[in-house]
């Protein structure tokens, strides 16, 4: 009679559906839009300059506008996915991205843009730490090292793709839509991945969902801001006062954020991002070598369009189609990339910045020897090169940081990683951009290219090296 009595007080845990191949697909297709909509804006600038009369301080805003909202509020939709359940924020996510790409590309002018663009920066926060979380959650063993694998693929080729569609888009002047066509053209992807994702994305949650950390989330705002806001506007708004105490503000908010999820990871309670997860050596060594590739990744592709278009004189079709051999090199090795972890081990990344390094080096050679006639054939050579480099290296560190995060933290986890990589993407735009920007006037387009190259190629040397300290095999 006390077995049967207590029987019922022991829960037995619920299985988690698997995700299925649609499935699958469909948090993929989620995971590229964010990042295409980061990358698919740089060959259009011009055109919405010259469209709304927009300085370039506010033309820099409709990218940095996303960029920091979408990097600043990531942690916090990756532990909401946690608290109410990770496919009900994917969708509300994806539905609100669709409303918010409709709106930017209805914008009527350059205000009513950034401000759409910093919701929609908001909106891509909510729903691509699920993403991460339900593969981390649903998936297991070879599966999930194979879905790991399509989603480092998945993001490095929307990165090159968002450009190269985007200076598509713009020439095609689709119904006379001009630049609003690279906004438009989200609104029927996100309705057919909601009608997918209510059919095959399963529902999953933390089994101990952890409160919101109010205080947390607040502090990592402002840390987040303060370093890239004046980062991202400083230049193009001639460093007002406001940017250099925006600066000086950012170590004493990064300090503060930092001893109060330590006190309260400590006290057991339940902190926005919990220092005792950087104690997973995987996690903490792959967000290292993320750091220094996306800034080097996004530096470069900011800067290459600018230099193809005001320098080169390309069109916004040509300009994008000049990076497809990066693309298709992309493509191909990034599909190899399981089978050669598993057979070389982690080293595959340190190949792959040596590959990358010598791509970048052909570039570098490209424009001294051809300026002003640099296009897809002189580009050739470097960018494949290039392409393949970064196949190696990004998909395994997706791999790696969240090959020992648990089950029960994948969202805080993927949230971490993701606002990494974001705010990595933001900071190449602002430092490398600026760089580029900054020397023109003194050296001309060219030489300003070829130095800012060459800094990211010792960012490329820097990941290179920090790779050999990974363990040498991965789960």
């Amino acid at each position: 009679m006390t077995q049967i009595a207590t029987t019922p007080a022991v829960r037995a845990p619920v299985a988690t559906p698997a995700l299925s191949g649609p499935g699958l697909f469909t948090v993929l297709l989620a995971a590229a839009l964010p990042l295409v909509d980061f990358f698919i804006v740089n060959v259009a600038l011009p055109a919405i300059g010259a469209d709304l009369s927009a300085g370039e301080a506010v033309l820099e805003l409709v990218v940095a506008g996303y960029g920091v909202a979408y990097a600043v509020l990531l942690v916090l939709g990756g532990r909401l996915g946690d608290l109410f359940g990770r496919r009900r924020l994917f969708l509300a996510g994806m539905a609100a991205f669709g409303v918010t790409s409709l709106a930017c590309g209805l914008a009527p002018g350059a205000w009513s843009l950034v401000t759409a663009r910093v919701v929609q920066g908001a909106s891509a926060a909510a729903m691509l730490p699920q993403v991460l979380a339900t593969i981390q959650a649903a998936t297991s063993g070879p599966r999930r090292a194979r879905a790991m694998s399509l989603y480092g693929a998945t993001a490095g080729l929307s990165m090159v793709a968002g450009q190269i569609l985007g200076g598509v888009l713009v020439a095609a002047d689709v119904a006379g839509s001009g630049w609003r066509a690279i906004f438009l053209v989200n609104v029927p992807v996100v309705l057919v991945g909601l009608v997918l994702a209510v059919r095959f994305v399963p529902e999953t949650r933390s089994q101990h969902p952890e409160p919101v950390d109010v205080p947390g989330t607040i502090l990592l705002a402002v840390s987040l801001l303060t370093l890239l806001a004046p980062l991202t506007e400083g230049r193009a708004t001639g460093w007002p006062l406001w940017t250099w105490l925006s600066l000086a503000a950012f170590p004493f908010a990064a300090g503060a954020f930092y001893a109060v999820e330590r006190r309260a990871d400590r006290q057991g309670r339940t902190p926005l991002v919990p220092p005792s997860l950087f104690a997973v050596a995987s996690l903490r060594r792959g967000l290292v070598l993320i750091l220094p590739f996306s800034i080097g990744f996004s530096g470069f592709m900011f800067v290459i369009a600018l230099a193809l278009q005001r320098g080169a004189g390309l069109g916004p079709v040509p300009a994008g189609l000049a990076l497809t051999p990066m693309a298709v090199t992309f493509l191909f090795v990034s599909l190899a990339g399981p089978r050669l972890i598993a057979r070389y081990g982690t080293r595959v990344v340190a190949v792959g910045s040596v590959l990358q390094g010598v791509g970048v080096l052909l570039v570098v050679l490209a424009a001294w020897r051809t300026w002003p006639h640099l296009g897809f054939a002189s580009l050739l050579p470097g960018a494949a090169v290039a392409g393949a480099g970064q196949a190696l290296q990004l998909p395994n560190m997706f791999r790696i940081v969240m090959s020992e995060v648990p089950p029960a933290r994948a969202g805080v986890g993927s949230g971490v990683m993701v606002t990494t990589q974001q705010s990595a993407l933001a900071l190449g735009v602002a430092t490398l951009g600026t760089l580029f920007l900054s020397l023109v006037p003194h050296q001309g387009m060219r030489d300003a290219l070829v130095v800012t190259l060459l800094v990211q190629l010792a960012g490329i040397v820097l990941t290179g090296l920090l790779s050999l300290r990974l363990p040498r095999t991965v789960g």
